[in-house]
This record gives structure tokens, sequence and C-alpha cells, in this order.
């Protein structure tokens, strides 16, 4: 197969990719500068307004759970999201905003992301990586944390303990097959970068106003590459192509990849086993009111 992806990235690409992961994990440098490279509606800098935070490193599947977490909700939730910063998490942590890491293998993101951008090399997408996440180890106690499958495959249980952490209220995702071909076919128009469909994400806009607005909309033409936010055949022959050339590559910063990503794993298993406990007890309580109530 041949592909147009260049053979090296450019030194100029390079420095810059470094420099950002290294910048975007200190909240007093990278915030202000991403509010004004991004002043909205979508990426979302944490704020005075924001109630929740949804992020972490990206082809993570941030993308799906904004859309499912909206989608879920009767009115829309004012989010922080797709800064793919740890500056972003940080200052959740630190201000107590309720916030959502969201985790993938590290394998599988950063074959991901080198397929999609290839402007990036391998050896620099792994290190960020391992950045990212060792920068938020400190603060993983302080905010939920989702594996990709879990948010993928079971969104509304991680909604369940984002309420049980934080003492919020939101409506659980209910992971029928129509609304995760909803939720799809949101995470697939995103290429058109429709400011109603941004505003959405991020709070701005109902899902009544989003709908009016895509029904006026032309239908876009099919992309021959695929979207951008959605696996394609193109891409995986990509991935399966750099995982055979790099997979003996580089075997310390796979260690660490591998040994920060379980890390985060057994967090939100404790988190899991954690709500697990109180959901008894919460039926428990609410089984009681309800004696009351008709005693």
């Amino acid at each position: 197969m041949t592909t147009d992806r260049p053979a090296h990235p450019t030194v100029y690409r390079r420095v810059r990719h470094r420099v950002r992961s290294r910048v975007s994990e200190r909240p007093a440098i990278y915030l202000p500068f991403a509010r004004h490279k991004y002043p909205g509606p979508s990426p979302e800098v944490i704020g005075p307004t924001t109630e929740l935070v949804i992020d972490g490193y990206t082809r993570s599947a941030s993308t799906f759970a904004v859309y499912a977490l909206q989608l879920a909700q009767p009115h829309p939730v004012r989010l922080a999201h797709h800064l793919h910063a740890p500056a972003q998490l940080i200052a959740a942590a630190r201000r107590g905003v309720p916030a959502l890491l969201v985790i993938r293998n590290p394998q599988a993101v950063v074959l991901s992301q080198v397929a999609r951008e290839p402007d990036v090399a391998l050896r620099d997408a792994l290190g960020a990586y391992v950045r990212f996440h060792a920068c938020l180890l400190p603060f993983r106690d302080r905010l939920v944390v989702a594996d990709f499958a879990e948010v993928t495959g079971d969104f509304g249980t991680v909604i369940g303990r984002l309420n049980d952490r934080f003492g919020m209220s939101l409506r659980r995702f209910e992971h029928t097959e129509a609304n995760v071909a909803e939720c799809l076919r949101l995470v697939a128009l995103r290429d058109s970068l429709s400011p109603a469909l941004l505003g959405f994400e991020s709070g701005l806009l109902s899902r009544a106003a989003l709908d009016r607005e895509l029904a006026s909309r032309p239908p876009d033409p099919p992309s021959e590459t695929g979207h951008a936010w959605m696996p394609s055949p193109r891409r995986d022959a990509e991935i399966e192509r750099l995982r055979q050339q790099w997979q003996a590559s580089f075997t310390g910063l796979w260690r660490r990849a591998d040994e920060l990503y379980a890390s985060f794993v057994r967090s939100a298993t404790a988190q899991e086993t954690s709500q697990r406990r109180q959901e008894p007890t919460a039926m428990n309580g609410r089984a009681e009111e309800e004696q009351w109530s008709t005693s």
C-alpha cells in the first residue's frame, strides 16, 4: 500500500510538537495562551462558567464522551474539552471543578495519532503520551478516570461515577444501538466544523437548536479519506504498517507508557468498585425514604 506519509517529519514540526507537549503541562502558562488561540466554541478552555471538564490525550475517545454526555442531558452542560492538555485537568483538580480523564492503551493511542498526524514522529508522540500522564499522576484521585473501552461501551456507568464523586445529577447515557448511532453520527459530522455542532459540544446550544441547524444544512459529500474523528480502513492499514515497523522500537518509553496506563486503569477500577459498593447503600436509603413516605 502506498501512503502520502512523509518519510521524516520536519525539524520545525518536531520542535513545535515537543514544545507544546511541555508547555501544556503548566496551567499558568498554557491556559491563557489557549484562551487566545481557541476563543470558542470548541475546543473550550476551563473558565468561571465551566460545569465539567472532559479531556485526555488525543485519540482517547474524548469526542465520543462529549457527545454522549450532551445527548443524554435534558439541558446543555457547560463543558471544557478537547484541549488535549494536562493543564486543563490540573486546573480543574486544583479548583475543585468536576473532571473526567479519558485514557487509552498507549500503543493504540500513539499509533492512531501518528497515522492521523503524519508530521508527528512516533518517538515524539510516545514521549508526549508519557509526559501527559506522568504529570497527572499526583491529581488522579481528584479526577474521575475512564478507559476507552468503558467510554465507548458503557458511558452511563462513567456518568454515574461523575455523579457519585462530585455530587452531580447528570442523566446517564443509555448505551442503546440508536443512542450510539446518533452519537457516532455527530462525531462523523465534526469534520464540517459547524459552529452549531461545536456550540452543542460546549453546552452553548440545545439539542433542539442543533437539530434545526443540521436539518437546514446540505449533506456533506462522501469523504475519500474517512472522517478525522472516526476509524477508516485506510487509517487502520496505516496503523498496522506502523505497528509492524516500530514494534521493537523505543522499548524504554513503551515500558514507561504501559506503566502509566496501568496506574490509571487501577484508579478507574478502584473508582468503579467504590461506586458498586455505594449503590446498594443508596438503594437501601431510597427504600427507607419510600417506606416513611407511605407510612
